[in-house]
């Protein structure tokens, strides 16, 4: 009997949107245009869900059932061009279609990357866009090389990798060379680890851990490695395996099942568990980097934070897998920075400081330069390209005395340290982690598009091609959350974002990034839980800053370290607390609060931003000052809002959050975007109920209506009633705030710990070590491609940056 199956053909976007445009001609004809009457332009999804609910509700039921509905559902942006409206369509993440209709005749067309964003540039250079553009185009390279292809595998780069290259490796004992090489030259200072030269081939390999293995059976397990150390030396085995005669057994045992029958699960581990990472270097040169006295100052908070507690960690974990190898080496941390010669009050003028808690981890300050000499005073983040380049070579020659030698590890923070970062790892042949912690162009919308109106005071062209760089020369990348990379199902990841753009007049980006790439690892942070716990462990609790913190919320006192006052202290505050500038939004959250008669009568509000005790540097931090003040008078806010300088001491803050806690009040972070959200996990790890932003990493942190509650920015409003309706049902129910506050805690237990961070990172670490010796994971094609970039358009983007006035 015939089978019946027909493989039916997936038809094009254009072709399922061609039969909607003919049965619902009405309808989408009323709804573009609405779009099309708004002229020439840019529109985001919150845009365009304004515009659909403005056409009769009839209408809107039929498109919302239609191919049509589910079409401007997964439509991320549109341009308009009367007569054309493009659409830029996201059906799933990490995946984009584009199209255009000619409102007048209902004509859909499907538009190449290169041709949306030509009509897109159109918005700017109008027919002036016709001649050649640069397209900088990464897909070539990455053509030929596995990457997954289902949504949730985004983020789970080391997993698929392992999967793959295990299989393609290690088919038979001839492919199995490469790890044989890997094991022979790993070294310390000239010091074999591992394996010696006695060891010349697989079957020699073999015999030896089969011999090892019999005789280790032999011993009792907590043997330590130097009673039988001689006798491994004799097979061929070097120090690295264990410290005791179970650990070396397990190690042996690991690699004769990989040997026999590759399994990813366990080459994960056998290559977590080498002796790979020593010296560890930790990029982060804009800010005020300090331990003491900084937090709150331009450029310097949640990055910061972030960094000195996972050196702690990393630190910890490191000290335990090299006791746990049978290894006695010290291994070294450093933190490298800027050096501010004009410190105002900090350490940041100090070449070397030792971090709190830690025994062998430094901040090591190197300072800017220029054919003038050492530049004094600090710059802002967005002003930093033209110093980087000589930066680099400076910090190279300071590592090289701090070490001796050369970092097994450099890891990134932010646009400048990840340049900077690539810079030396493309120097020194080292292996590379990235970390963006926010990528402006998805805080800025439009920035790419509008770059030359921004450019004067951000240089977005340096920093987005910064990026573009960085992210495609490092070896891995890690991220705090999938949204980080591709987002959600209605919102575009940080990362996602440079798939495909344009900065008109200067180069199209036809393909970025590919949140695919199996470079791409969810590894989430969590909060120093010696200072952020619970408020319900009342033996742990600091009583000793309660007499400051009842001064800097309820005194009647205003000065420059508190504004205004609170006159009804029986009621819960609302908190929050970030640096004072446009994209963390706190002033939105301010106006959300004064207009909100009903949340005025049940809470307060207490906001921690910005320092009003000195004259600002920032010229967004002073715009932002100024409409704060704007706003306290023009809602008459004094006596239900209490605004307090930024606060530096992180263990009174964790207090802090504690003492909200008592009152049963909530946390709410208003940010437009969020990278993840440090102060997210910080009040959920105290107790504290936490509304948090639905764009980035807050809304995956946040299970919403369990575990705190997703609020939108850009319906500020909305998110005002959100939080009404909370404080409604707590009146009525105070078993409800409990509820949501357990929820949070349990959240934070589940998956955002340091300690597991540290333990995925090192491992991380040695995977792609590991692959990129035995592979083509180093992708030398790329980085030629890159190469030409850097010196053709970065570099002179970056000498365009005008230096500092001194």
């Amino acid at each position: 009997m015939a089978d019946s199956r027909v493989l039916n053909r997936v038809h094009s976007l254009r072709e399922r949107l061609d039969d909607t445009l003919s049965a619902h001609r009405n309808e989408i004809l009323a709804f573009l245009s609405r779009i099309e009457a708004k002229g020439k332009g840019f529109l985001q999804p919150h845009q365009l869900i304004d515009e659909f609910e403005a056409i009769p509700e009839a209408s809107r039921k039929n498109l919302l059932e239609s191919e049509f509905g589910e079409v401007l559902k997964n439509t991320q942006e549109a341009i308009v061009l009367p007569p054309w409206v493009a659409l830029a369509v996201r059906p799933r993440p990490g995946v984009w279609e584009y199209i255009r209709v000619n409102v007048h005749s209902l004509v859909a067309e499907e538009l190449l990357v290169p041709e949306y964003l030509h009509f897109k540039e159109e918005l700017v250079d109008g027919s002036l866009n016709g001649n050649f553009v640069l397209e900088l185009d990464f897909e070539p390279f990455n053509a030929t090389f596995p990457k997954p292809t289902l949504s949730k595998s985004i983020g789970n780069g080391v997993e698929f990798l392992n999967r793959h290259l295990s299989a393609k490796l290690f088919h038979d004992k001839e492919s199995m060379h490469p790890l044989l090489e890997f094991l022979r030259v790993h070294c310390y200072k000239g010091k074999n680890m591992m394996l010696n030269g006695k060891i010349q081939n697989v079957n020699a390999l073999q015999h030896v851990l089969r011999k090892a293995e019999e005789y280790l059976s032999t011993l009792a397990p907590e043997t330590p490695y130097k009673t039988f150390e001689i006798k491994l030396q004799d097979l061929g085995l070097e120090r690295g395996w264990g410290d005791n005669a179970e650990r070396v057994l397990e190690m042996i045992q690991l690699l004769l099942e990989l040997l026999e029958a590759p399994d990813p699960c366990n080459l994960e581990k056998f290559l977590g568990r080498i002796p790979m990472v020593f010296n560890v270097v930790i990029m982060s040169p804009h800010g005020y980097f300090a331990q003491d006295n900084v937090l709150g100052y331009p450029d310097t908070g949640g990055q910061v934070v972030y960094i000195l507690d996972q050196v702690r960690a990393l630190e910890n974990e490191m000290l335990k897998r090299i006791k746990e190898q049978g290894l006695d080496i010290i291994p070294r941390i450093l933190i490298v920075t800027r050096l501010l010669p004009d410190a105002v009050g900090t350490t940041c003028g100090q070449r070397l400081e030792k971090v709190y808690n830690t025994k062998h981890s430094d901040i090591l300050r190197v300072p800017f330069r220029t054919e003038k000499g050492i530049v004094r005073k600090w710059i802002s983040r967005f002003e930093v390209w033209p110093y980087l380049e000589t930066y680099t070579e400076d910090v190279a020659t300071e590592l090289a005395k701090e070490f001796q030698g050369k970092p097994d590890l450099i890891i990134g923070n932010y646009s400048d340290g990840n340049i900077v970062a690539s810079l030396l790892a493309h120097k020194l042949s080292v292996t590379q982690c990235t970390i963006a912690h926010a990528l402006e162009k998805t805080k800025y919308p439009d920035s790419d598009l509008y770059w030359k109106k921004l450019d004067d005071k951000y240089h977005f062209s340096c920093q987005f091609t910064a990026d573009l760089i960085a992210m495609n020369h490092t070896d891995f990348i890690i991220t705090s959350t999938f949204q980080e990379i591709a987002g959600s199902k209605d919102t575009v990841g940080q990362y996602e974002s440079h798939t495909a753009f344009t900065m008109p007049g200067l180069y199209r980006v036809v393909h970025g990034i590919d949140v695919f790439d199996p470079k791409f690892n969810i590894v989430s942070p969590g909060a120093d839980m010696d200072i952020y716990f619970p408020y319900s462990e009342k033996e742990k609790r600091l009583t000793h800053f309660h007499p400051e913190i009842e001064e800097l919320i309820y005194s009647q006192e205003e000065n420059k370290e508190h504004l205004c006052v609170l006159k009804d202290r029986n009621k819960p505050i609302i908190f929050t607390m970030a640096r004072l500038d446009r994209v963390k939004n706190i002033t939105g959250l301010v106006e959300w609060y004064g207009k909100n008669k009903k949340l005025r009568e049940l809470v307060n509000l207490v906001v921690v931003a910005g320092d009003r005790r000195k004259e600002s540097q920032d010229n967004e931090e002073k715009a932002e000052l100024k409409k704060m003040y704007e706003l306290i008078d023009t809602y008459k806010l004094n006596g239900q809002f209490r605004w307090i300088s930024s606060q530096m001491n992180r263990v009174r803050n964790g207090e802090l959050y504690r003492v909200i806690c008592d009152t049963k009040g909530a946390f709410v972070q208003p940010a437009v975007y969020e990278a993840f959200g440090l102060t997210v996990v910080e009040a959920m790890t105290c107790g504290l109920p936490t509304f948090a932003t639905c764009k980035g990493g807050p809304a995956e942190i946040i299970v919403h209506g369990k575990s705190g509650y997703h609020i939108d920015p850009y319906h500020g409003e909305q998110a005002a009633e959100i939080l009404v309706d909370f404080f409604e049902k707590c009146e009525k129910d105070p078993s409800h705030w409990d509820k949501i506050s357990q929820g949070g805690l349990k959240r934070i237990n589940e998956k955002y710990t340091w300690q597991i961070y540290s333990e995925r990172l090192l491992t991380l670490t040695g995977v792609y070590g590991f692959w990129k010796h035995v592979s083509n994971l180093d992708r030398l094609e790329s980085r030629r491609y890159i190469e030409m970039f850097y010196a053709l358009k970065y570099k002179k983007l970056a000498d365009s940056v005008p230096l500092a006035e001194e």
